[in-house]
């Protein structure tokens, strides 16, 4: 019997399997032909491509069995966009409404269905835990109630007492039949548990529910709980947006400020732990904030003036506040035929406030149409209401409505710096410079 002869080219080809294949096993293949994208899960493309607000920081989010547990999907990469580091522990109520798959998909990492040898809830939430801050949303009745009375039988159960015995930030979403939040032994767990420092975010109460807050009212609350504290303490007064000049019962006459800005610098705020009011003509319902509506020049000016009774560190009047009034008519002016107005100038406010309060911090903005003409004048504006920092704006190059800007800080006996970017990134420079300010 003959045996044929083996083909010596095949040799190579399979050393060269057996040798990839020992290298995947000892880690050591290389993946030089690759892009690093390729190397995480798909879920971590997205980290950081919103803010880097919760960078470095580790999240461990618990999901327990409530019907908002459909929510924690798009939550969870709320997180990663700013940068987090997200994993999930459930219940074995949780995990009858939505599978561990869909959270390993929503974190890149592998679920947390129960306790084993790696002990994870004390690697994550103990003495030397690596967790940042321990999430529960959504926490049910039942969750609440085994809290705050100890007990200890499930992971997230087991997750949230390892949390407050190593004094690690525990921030609790619940969600409910309004009826079953309002039973008083709830309620007087809720308070017993903020009494231990625990926070709470929301609920939200519509049609019967005490409903899941919004996503982006846990995430501002958690990068509240986890950012630089810079100002935590400080009381932060701001004006925001567009003033309205009435003109007869229904027309007014306005500006095209969006109160973008404004609003960016009050969450910025917010976010480094200080106590912030926003006087302004819309109504955010943010949860957290303090709002002032005001909508005309004088309003405003008023509002600010009385509010500032109450004390306060710094006045951030970032508002476009119109400079002159028109007399308004008493009824509807009818179309048709020519009209002729007569405008007054309005009050100014950081000067009145400026002299009212010398002591006051306060940053002003500028904005003018031409940059000779925009630095000028505010210079002028820093110098005669004895600002401590301007904001100036060339709306020639747009700012007004866009999500993106470029301003240029002006501080006395200092040149101006010139920042640019979106308006979150340009909030987190104002601040920066009112911290040093304070």
């Amino acid at each position: 019997m003959s045996f044929p002869l083996k083909d010596s080219r095949a040799q190579p080809l399979r050393e060269n399997r057996v040798n990839r294949a020992a290298s995947k096993l000892s880690g050591t293949e290389k993946f030089d032909n690759k892009p690093p994208k390729f190397r995480v899960h798909p879920t971590l493309w997205i980290q950081g491509k919103k803010s880097s607000s919760l960078k470095g920081k580790t999240i461990v989010l618990g999901v327990t069995g409530s019907i908002a547990a459909v929510r924690v999907i798009e939550l969870a990469r709320e997180f990663i966009r700013n940068g987090a580091e997200v994993h999930a522990v459930m219940t074995e109520a949780a995990q009858r409404i939505i599978h561990p798959d869909a959270l390993y998909y929503a974190t890149g990492q592998p679920v947390i269905k129960e306790l084993g040898g790696r002990v994870e809830h004390v690697e994550f939430c103990g003495l030397k835990g690596c967790a940042d801050l321990l999430l529960i949303a959504p926490a049910t009745a039942n969750t609440l109630g085994k809290i705050a009375t100890g007990i200890d039988d499930t992971p997230v159960t087991s997750f949230a007492t390892t949390a407050l015995g190593s004094n690690i930030p525990l921030l609790i979403v619940p969600a409910m039949h309004e009826s079953m939040y309002k039973h008083p032994a709830v309620l007087e767990n809720i308070r017993k548990l903020q009494s231990w420092g625990i926070g709470f975010v929301g609920p939200k109460f519509e049609e019967g529910v005490a409903k899941l807050a919004s996503n982006a009212d846990i995430v501002l609350e958690v990068e509240r709980a986890l950012g630089s504290r810079a100002l935590a303490g400080k009381k932060i007064l701001l004006t925001s947006g567009s003033t309205a000049e009435s003109l007869d019962p229904i027309r007014i006459f306005t500006n095209r400020a969006s109160g973008k800005t404004g609003f960016e610098i009050a969450l910025e705020a917010y976010r480094r732990g200080a106590e912030v009011t926003l006087v302004h003509r819309q109504k955010l319902n943010i949860p957290g904030f303090r709002e002032l509506f005001a909508e005309s020049a004088a309003e405003m000016t008023a509002a600010v003036l009385e509010e500032l009774k109450s004390g306060y560190d710094a006045l951030i009047s970032a508002a476009a506040i119109a400079d002159f009034s028109p007399e308004p008519f008493s009824e509807k002016i009818k179309s048709g035929r020519e009209l002729k107005l007569k405008l007054n100038p309005t009050r100014k406010l950081i000067k009145e406030c400026r002299n009212r309060y010398p002591a006051l911090t306060i940053i002003g903005f500028k904005a003018e149409t031409e940059k000779e003409e925009l630095l000028k004048r505010a210079w002028a504006t820093l110098e005669e209401s004895k600002l401590d920092m301007i904001a100036a704006n060339d709306v020639s190059k747009g700012g007004m409505g866009t999500e993106n800007n470029e301003l240029y800080l002006l501080k006395r006996e200092k040149e101006p710096r010139c920042i640019k970017g979106s308006k979150r990134e340009l909030a987190g420079s104002i601040l920066d410079e009112l911290v040093k300010l304070l």
